[in-house]
C-alpha cells in the first residue's frame, strides 16, 4: 500500500491494504538448508520468525521462477572495506524502489503521507531482528531520541534530510508498530533518502545498543570498554559498535537478508542468511533463497582475469566494458555469460572545471560560458565512443537519460555536436588569439593556455578518453595534461583551490524522477564536488567556511534547489527539475561525454533469476539492490 494523500485518504487507503492480505492463504515452508547456517533446532519454527503480515513477493508476476534454498555465492570485492556492500546489495529499506523507480514499501506494513508534511510509519507487526528480538517504534525511538539528539553521539545534530528551513520534526511514538514525523513544511526529501544505496538507518537494535549507551548500560562495563578499546569515552564506544552500514560488527543485528559471519582475517567475508528474515515468495518460502554470499578481496587490476577463470558466481565491481571482449571468451568453459547493462551514469566520463579555483585568470576563465562551450565543442564525441565505447554509448552532455522521464532531447545535444570553427571563434572573441610557437593559445597573462586534469588514478578508461580529448583540443590550440593521483587528493585540492579541472564520472542519477532529490544539480556538497566545491562546503557548513556563491547560473540552480526542498506537488518538482537540467544545458557546467555506457555483469550457469534487461547505478539502484537479490538461487 502506497498513498501520497491527504489524511482522510491515506487513512482509508490504509485500511484496505488491512482488509488484503495475502500472506493469510500462505503455508509457510521451513528453509531446507537452515542447518548450513544455523542451528535450527535451536531456532523458532518459520511461521514464527516472520512478521504476522509478511512482505509477499509474487516471482511468477515479474516474470522470474520460484527458487530454492541453499548454496553459497562467491563474489569478488577490490578491497576490505566494499564488505559493506552486503547491505546495499541486500536492499531491505523501510521504503525502497523497484525495478521500474516507484517507491513502495518494503520493511514498512504502509506509509502515510499528508501533504508531503506528515508522515506515519507503519512497521509490521512480529517483525524480529536478526537475533531474534522484536523490531519496534522503540527501534526508531532509541534512533532519534537516543542517538541523534544526544550531542555526544550526534554532535552536528540530524542529517539535513531530517530537517526542514533548518528545524527537526515533531516525532511520535503512537503505538509498539507506529511512529510519525511531522514537519512544518513539505519534505521531499524523506522519503528517498529512506529507498538510498547508503540507507541512513533511522531505526537502531535498542535492545543491543543500550549496553554501550552512559544512559542505560552499566557504567563500570562501559569503562572496562572504553579502556579496552583505547577509546576516547564512551561514546566512541557505543559508534564503534553501531555501524549498520559497513558490516564490521558481526554482534550488531541487522534486518537486511544476510547477517555477517565471518570476516576471514580481512580477505574473505562471510554473509549468511537472516532466519528472521521479513519477506516469503508465494510458495510459502522465507527468502533469501542464498544460504551465504561470500566477498573475497582480490586485486582490482585481476577481477577480470579472476572472474574469466570462474572465481565469480556474480560480478559486476572491478569490471568494465573493456573486459567484455575478455570476458565472452571465458563463458563456454567456465560456465557463465556476460550480460551488458546499461550504466545510470549521467555520462560515463566527464570533465568537472573547478568553479571555485583560487587562480583569479583561470576562475575568470572557467566561468566563462563562451570557454566552457568551446571545450565541449571542440570533442569529438563520436570517435571516443567508437574508440573507447565500441560503438554502443550515445554521445552528448552530462544530463539524465532516455529512461528518464524528465529526458529532453534538447538536454543531450546543446554546445555537446563538434564544432571546430564554433570553439575556435568563441576563443578568440575572449581574447584568446594569440598563440605560442606550438600554436598553443596564450592567457591575457602570457601563461599558454594548458589544462592539467586530475584523476584519481583509479581508471584506465578515463586515461584513455582523456588522451583523445587532448588530440581534440590541440586543434584549438588548448593543451590537455593528464595528471593520475588519487581520489581523497583531488576532492582535497578541489576544495582548497588547487584544482582547475577533474576527471570523474558523471551525475550518479541519470535516470532522474522529479521525487529525487536534485542535489547533484546544484551547489550543495562541498569535498564530494569537483565542480563548486567552496559553495557547497559553505552551503553544507551552514556559512562556516567555503565561499557564497556570486555565480548567477550556480545561485539559479541553488534558489530552485530551495525551491525543491520546499515543494509540495510531484508537478511543481518536475517544473523544477527541468529548469535545472535546461540551465546545466546551456551553460555546460560539466562536460558530458558519452552515456548509456554498458557494464558487464558475469553471471554463473548456476545463478538464477538475475535479470537480463536492467540498469546498473548506485543512486537509484543500489547496484544488484532493486533486483532483488535475495531472490536470485542457486541451482546446484
Amino acid at each position: 500500500m502506497w498513498s501520497r494523500a491527504g489524511a482522510l485518504g491515506a487513512g482509508m487507503a490504509f485500511a484496505l491494504a488491512l482488509a488484503f492480505n495475502p500472506a493469510a492463504a500462505l503455508e509457510y515452508k521451513e528453509t531446507e538448508s537452515l542447518g548450513r547456517t544455523h542451528d535450527a533446532a535451536a531456532l523458532p519454527p518459520v511461521a514464527e520468525r516472520l512478521p504476522r503480515e509478511p512482505l509477499v513477493v509474487d516471482l511468477q508476476a515479474q516474470g522470474r521462477e520460484i527458487g530454492k534454498h541453499g548454496g553459497d555465492l562467491e563474489t569478488l570485492i577490490g578491497r576490505a572495506k566494499d564488505a559493506r556492500l552486503i547491505n546495499v546489495w541486500g536492499y531491505a529499506r523501510l521504503v525502497g524502489y523497484d525495478g521500474k523507480l516507484n517507491l513502495v514499501p518494503d520493511i514498512l506494513e504502509s506509509v502515510e503521507v499528508e501533504d508531503d508534511r506528515v508522515f506515519t510509519l507503519h512497521l509490521r507487526e512480529g517483525h524480529k531482528w536478526s537475533d531474534g528480538e522484536p523490531f519496534t517504534s522503540e527501534d526508531i525511538r532509541y534512533w532519534w531520541d537516543d542517538i541523534v539528539n544526544e550531542p555526544s553521539l550526534t554532535p552536528s545534530g540530524p542529517d539535513p534530510f531530517m530537517l526542514v528551513d533548518g528545524k527537526p520534526p515533531t516525532f511520535e511514538v503512537i503505538d509498539e508498530t507506529t511512529v510519525r514525523f511531522s514537519w512544518d513544511g513539505p519534505n521531499p526529501l524523506f522519503l528517498p533518502t529512506l529507498a538510498a544505496a547508503r540507507d541512513p538507518f533511522i531505526y537502531r537494535p535498542a535492545h543491543y545498543l543500550r549496553q554501550f549507551h552512559t544512559r542505560y548500560g552499566d557504567e563500570a562495563k562501559i569503562q572496562e570498554l572504553v579502556d579496552k578499546y583505547r577509546a576516547s569515552s564512551w561514546a566512541a564506544v557505543h559508534n564503534g559498535m553501531d555501524e549498520m552500514y559497513d558490516a564490521t560488527n558481526p554482534d550488531l543485528p541487522t534486518l537486511q537478508p544476510w547477517v555477517l559471519e565471518s570476516d576471514g582475517d580481512g580477505q574473505r567475508f562471510v554473509m549468511v542468511r537472516n532466519p528472521y528474515y521479513h519477506r516469503v515468495d508465494t510458495a510459502g518460502q522465507q527468502l533469501p533463497y542464498i544460504d551465504r554470499i561470500v566477498m573475497s578481496v582480490a586485486d582490482g587490476r585481476l577481477v577480470a582475469t579472476k572472474t574469466q577463470a570462474g572465481e565469480s558466481d556474480l560480478q559486476a565491481r572491478g569490471l568494465s566494458l573493456s573486459d567484455a571482449t575478455v570476458l565472452k571468451r571465458g563463458e563456454a568453459d567456465q560456465h557463465y555469460k556476460t550480460l551488458l547493462w546499461p550504466l545510470s551514469y549521467a555520462s560515463q566520463v566527464a570533465l568537472y572545471p573547478n568553479l571555485t579555483v583560487k587562480d583569479p585568470e583561470w576562475r575568470k576563465l572557467l566561468r566563462d560560458a563562451r570557454f566552457r562551450h568551446a571545450l565541449s565543442l571542440a570533442i569529438n564525441r563520436d570517435h571516443i565512443n567508437r574508440a573507447i565505447y565500441l560503438g554502443l554509448g550515445k554521445p552528448g552532455n552530462n544530463t539524465v537519460l532516455p529512461e528518464s522521464p524528465l529526458f529532453e532531447e534538447k538536454f543531450r545535444i546543446e554546445h555537446a555536436t563538434l564544432d571546430i570553427e564554433g570553439a575556435n571563434k568563441r576563443l578568440d572573441d575572449l581574447g584568446l588569439a594569440k598563440r605560442n610557437a606550438e600554436g598553443i593559445r596564450l592567457m591575457p597573462s602570457g601563461r599558454p593556455l594548458e589544462i592539467i586534469v586530475e584523476t584519481a588514478g583509479e581508471s584506465q578508461e578515463q586515461l584513455d578518453v582523456l588522451e583523445l580529448i587532448a588530440g581534440d583540443w590541440k586543434k584549438i590550440g588548448i593543451a590537455l595534461y593528464a595528471k593520475p593521483s588519487q581520489r581523497d587528493v583531488i576532492f582535497n585540492r578541489a576544495l582548497s583551490g588547487d584544482l582547475v579541472m577533474g576527471v570523474w564520472s558523471g551525475w550518479d542519477n541519470g535516470i532522474a524522477t522529479a521525487d529525487m532529490a536534485p542535489d547533484e544539480l546544484a551547489p550543495v556538497h562541498g569535498d564530494s564536488s569537483l565542480l563548486w566545491p567552496a559553495w557547497g562546503d559553505y552551503w553544507e557548513s551552514k556559512a562556516a567556511s567555503g565561499e557564497p556563491v556570486d555565480y548567477p547560473p550556480a545561485q539559479e540552480l541553488l534558489d530552485l534547489y530551495k525551491r525543491w526542498l520546499s515543494s509540495g506537488s510531484d508537478a511543481e518538482r518536475r517544473e523544477i527539475w527541468k529548469k535545472m537540467l535546461e540551465i546545466h544545458a546551456r551553460e555546460t557546467l560539466i562536460i558530458g561525454i558519452v552515456n548509456g555506457v554498458r557494464q558487464p555483469v558475469v553471471v554463473s550457469d548456476h545463478v538464477r533469476n538475475v535479470p537480463v534487461d536492467a540498469f546498473y547505478g548506485w543512486d537509484p539502484g543500489a547496484q544488484f539492490g532493486i533486483w532483488r537479490m535475495d531472490e536470485f538461487f542457486m541451482t546446484n
